[in-house]
Formats: C-alpha cells, structure tokens, sequence
C-alpha cells in the first residue's frame, strides 16, 4: 500500500517478479488508472513469457474499504508493507490479522555539534533538506550545540534564505535567526513529531550530545539521523545511541535508499526490526526454510 508514485508499482513488481513472489499493489488514489495501465502491460508480458498474469495484481478502485478488507486476509497474504503517513501505519498495524512491516516516515534529524566546521555542515544540511523535499529521508529537525549557536545561526539563515527554506525555531534560536534573511516562524511542540515533506526545518538548540540523543528519542522515527562533528568520540556515542535503522556520521539523511546502498531498487525502508531494517530489496523479500537429505537416517 504505498503514495501516489507511479514508479513504486514498476519498482516493487519488479523486485517481487525477481523474488518470486505474486504482489497485490494499491497505490494512492490519485494515481488508480495510471498503475492499472501499468500493471495491464506487466501483465501482458507475463503471458508472454509463460508466466501467470495474476502474479503482478493491483487494486484500481480508491475505495478505502478495499484496504479494510485487505487487512484481514491472512489466508491468502503473507505480508503487508504499508509506505506513506501515519494514519495508514496506525491504521494497519490495529486492524491488520497479516504480518506488517510499516515504513517511510521519517522524521529526519541532524545534530550540529560544537566541533563543526561550519561551512562543510551547511552544504550536508543545504543536501539533506533541499535536495528532494517530498522523500522520507529529507531532514526535519536540526538540532544545534548551544556552544556553536552564535556562529553558526547568522550562517545558517543566510544559506536557508538563498535556499527558499522557512525556519521553525525554538525560543533559544528565535531571536537570532529572526535577525537574519531567512523567514523565521516559532517552533509549534507539535512541529517536531511533523514530517514537514516542503521547505520547512525545525530549527532548536539543546545543551550538549546527550539533550540531542534524548529529542530524537523522543521525536525520531527510527528512520534516518546524523551528527556533524570532528570529535570521533561524539559520534561513536552518536553511533551507538541512536536507534535508527540509518545512522551518519558527516554525511546527509539523503543516502538512505536502496539504490544509494547498492540494494538497486527498494520496497520501502523499514524503521522496524524484524525481520527487515532499512532500504527493502531483493534479501528482505526472501526468506529461507532448512532442507536435510539423509539416507534413511533416524536421530539417535
């Protein structure tokens, strides 16, 4: 079940026909005819090659019901990934009798800490927000050292004006990031569980590593999350503490795909652990079963 990007009913059809799996795709609402077009002439070229035309199969009617009902048919399907917002993720993991594997929000952080250098950071921050705005792997929240703060938020709004990036910063950043040329709103506390998908980033200051680990503990979504810093110590710690199926160290949320992993195309991106984490492809749609041979062998 997944948003309304035509190019997932080719990428998963694909990675499914390569697996050996049949796949039922419901793709968003405002897409149905383009993925049943799609999915006609993928089945035309099953015939074609001998193979059965129901192994590719996709639901073209917006009907919400539709997705209710799917839900509970644990006889025929073995697995549901969900892709897109919260409420479908809500929604199946309460009333799904299937296997889940939720995935694609991502409320993206990264950590400024005191050790950065500042023009390097604002080129990974410029990649991570600006680059593709609308993707699960984009930045949300950037979390600032206080001990940085006063160099590194003149600079930061001078590079979000010329990037078109409104900033939602909290009441330790307000002030000076309201002196500068980018637009400037104050933070709502909701704002940072917001999978904001526009130019929109979160801007707040916390006291040191600790109070950054403990917000994206609290806001993450086990998605993507990364520190900019010299000190290899801080990103060990970073590393080691933060429960994200993608952690960075020096480098932007952005990387976080299948394609960019060597995985080639991708279901989703689990945030889960089991059975899969991270980019999904041709592995996290196998599985495996144990095989012995004997000669009439017994146990002893």
């Amino acid at each position: 079940i997944y948003e309304a990007r035509p190019n997932v009913t080719v990428d998963v059809a694909s990675l499914c026909l390569k697996t050996g799996n049949a796949v039922i795709l419901r793709g968003g609402k405002e897409t149905c005819r383009t993925n049943a077009a799609t999915v006609a002439v993928i089945q035309d070229a099953l015939k074609s090659c001998g193979l059965p035309a129901g192994a590719v199969q996709a639901i073209d009617n917006p009907d919400r019901a539709l997705v209710s009902e799917m839900l509970r048919m644990d006889k025929y399907i073995d697995m549901l990934i969900p892709r897109g917002g919260a409420g479908l993720h809500k929604l199946c993991r309460e009333q799904s009798t299937i296997p889940v594997i939720t995935g694609g929000i991502g409320v993206c952080h990264i950590y400024v800490d005191e050790s950065v250098e500042i023009a390097e950071a604002l080129k990974v921050i410029v990649n991570a927000k600006t680059q593709r705005p609308s993707t699960c792997n984009t930045v949300e929240t950037l979390l600032v050292n206080k001990n940085i703060a006063d160099s590194f938020l003149p600079a930061l709004s001078k590079q979000m004006a010329e990037s078109g990036v409104t900033l939602h910063a909290d009441a330790a950043a307000l002030a000076q990031l309201q002196a500068g040329p980018a637009k400037v709103v104050a933070v709502k506390a909701e704002e940072y569980d917001d999978e904001f998908l526009s130019l929109d980033l979160n801007v707040k200051i916390v006291s040191d590593l600790d109070d950054a680990i403990a917000h994206i503990r609290e806001h993450g979504t086990q998605h993507s999350d990364a520190i900019l810093t010299r000190d290899m110590r801080n990103a060990q710690r970073f590393v080691n503490e933060v429960d994200s199926s993608a952690v960075y160290v020096n480098a932007s949320t952005r990387f976080t795909d299948g394609g960019q992993f060597g995985l080639g195309a991708e279901v989703a991106v689990s945030t889960q652990k089991l059975h899969a984490r991270g980019p999904m492809g041709l592995e996290a749609l196998t599985t495996y079963k144990w095989i012995g041979i004997g000669d009439y062998t017994i146990r002893a």
